[in-house]
């Protein structure tokens, strides 16, 4: 706390005055945290003061608020591509970043002081009036966003419009690539020396801890084999703090993340009083939100199980939670697989496949997943927002939605780094839909579909992408849309990267 409030004051963070009078005083507290490594072993203690946001008053004490973060998928591109090109990534932070945001001249905000500092009995009536967006206030990461864009722009990097929290430029002639998710950066280039006088020039307007090559980023453990030219992604720590935090650790772990004969529906929910009293005391909802930064992050094998158990927080019964638990179980038996780019020259490519009907909501369930170099770097598992009426409309569907995906990827990919010339294959295992995107002959069956579906074939004819035909048992995206016995799961989970 005392290394904290030293660094508040060191920046000119607040101005002590006297208690307006009629003016909104907003509050404070202190938020402490345990800071750990890829290895999960204790790294530092951090005290951090943060303003309470909920104290603040719309267009008195803040206007704009967003602030984008780098999308998971635009790091794991990135990552893919470095790993291909063998390019140097390395990892830095800001420290204490959201104090260089400056509040503008009309931001008059008013905080009380650090709750548990001695203060002397004449003190009652002073308040800091913030100088600095102070971390907490609704409008911090907007100002550090702002200021960091202004400095980035100096250094004549520019901003990506398909994710406006990666940059990119040249430094000493080198292709230079930026990530930023709030404080933590991810740079990689075709050079060393490149990154390292972007670094330089970097530490000579902000406080930062170079990191050098990256290991671990938000909580994610990164390994590389420069030789093999490969990359490999775990949560393996992740998933032992969560399983800890559970107490789950001693469970039989389980051969695959769902149990293909098991039926989950609303009627599964609690009933009786008793029921209901048992499940208030089972941390569902909790479990489930531990699950989603796993399914997102690097486990695509779960996204279906997660995505499905997801529907039932508002009510779970016994037999969800059981499910819940398998999960944790499976978890537990692969919690060392890794996500791995390289190894094999694939490109972008795509696969998309839709389940039936066959939940109790009467939606087919779309899947999709686009490869770098034989590794996952985005992925969905998702229920389709309308009732179709056939599987080869279902797939249509789940076809299009896969390639709103594919052109902002190609977009993305070509803004970063270089235009895509060839068609990105798109893998489907339906026949009838992939016809329904070259032509209108079913156009008698297909006139009810909304013409935000029919997208697909205009991507098509631009030759954006290029459907092909896959059978159901190369589909990698099979994994996404049912639940599957252990010896396809393990063969599609493999498919989409995961290996040990």
């Amino acid at each position: 706390m005392d290394e904290e409030l030293t660094k508040l004051k060191a920046v000119g963070t607040w101005d002590v005055v006297k208690r307006p009078e009629g003016i909104n005083v907003i509050d404070s507290k202190w938020v402490f945290r345990i800071k750990k490594n890829a290895a999960g072993e204790i790294q530092k203690y951090k005290a951090r003061l943060v303003a309470q946001d909920f104290t603040q008053v719309h267009s008195v004490d803040y206007f704009e608020t967003f602030a984008p973060v780098a999308k998971l998928t635009s790091i794991r591109t990135i990552l893919a591509i470095a790993a291909r090109n063998n390019w140097p990534i390395d990892a830095f932070d800001f420290v204490s970043a959201y104090l260089n945001g400056e509040l503008e001249d009309g931001e008059e905000i008013y905080m009380e002081g650090p709750p548990g500092c001695k203060r002397d009995d004449d003190d009652e009536d002073l308040v800091l009036k913030l100088k600095k967006a102070l971390y907490g206030l609704k409008q911090g990461g907007r100002k550090w966003y702002d200021t960091l864009c202004r400095f980035l722009a100096e250094l004549r990097m520019n901003r990506a419009e398909s994710d406006h929290r990666v940059f990119f430029g040249k430094f000493l002639g080198a292709i230079l690539v930026l990530a930023i998710h709030v404080d933590d950066c991810t740079v990689t280039g075709s050079s060393q020396s490149g990154i390292d006088e972007f670094k330089k020039q970097v530490k000579e307007k902000f406080e930062i801890t170079d990191l050098g090559p990256i290991s671990w980023l938000l909580g994610i453990k990164i390994t590389r084999d420069r030789d093999a030219r490969t990359l490999g992604l775990s949560q393996q720590s992740y998933i032992e703090s969560i399983l800890r935090r559970f107490n789950f650790e001693d469970l039989k772990p389980a051969a695959t993340p769902i149990d293909p004969s098991v039926q989950h529906s609303k009627k599964q929910s609690p009933i009786t009083a008793l029921e209901i009293a048992y499940m208030k005391q089972v941390p569902y909802r909790e479990a489930i939100g531990s699950l989603m930064y796993a399914a997102v992050g690097t486990r695509p094998d779960i996204a279906f199980a997660v995505s499905m158990l997801a529907q039932f927080m508002e009510n779970p019964g016994r037999t969800h939670w059981e499910s819940v638990k398998r999960v944790f179980r499976y978890l537990l038996g692969t919690k060392t697989l890794e996500l791995v780019y390289g190894g094999m020259s694939k490109g972008l490519e795509g696969y998309t496949d839709a389940d039936g009907a066959s939940q109790e909501h009467r939606h087919a369930i779309t899947g999709y997943a686009f490869l770098i170099d034989g590794g996952a770097v985005s992925w969905s598992s998702r229920k389709q927002e309308l009732v179709t009426l056939s599987t080869t409309e279902a797939e249509y569907v789940a076809s299009s939605q896969a390639a709103r995906e594919a052109v902002w990827l190609r977009r993305f990919i070509g803004e970063v780094f270089r235009p895509l010339a060839e068609p990105t294959p798109l893998f489907c295992d339906n026949k009838s839909a992939i016809a329904l995107t070259e032509n209108e002959n079913y156009h008698a069956h297909t006139k009810h579909i909304d013409i935000h579906f029919h997208f697909i074939r205009f991507v098509v004819q631009q030759g954006k992408l290029c459907l092909i035909y896959c059978p159901t048992d190369n589909m990698a995206a099979d994994t996404l849309t049912k639940a599957l016995p252990s010896i396809k799961a393990k063969h599609f989970a493999k498919a989409l990267g995961l290996s040990v």
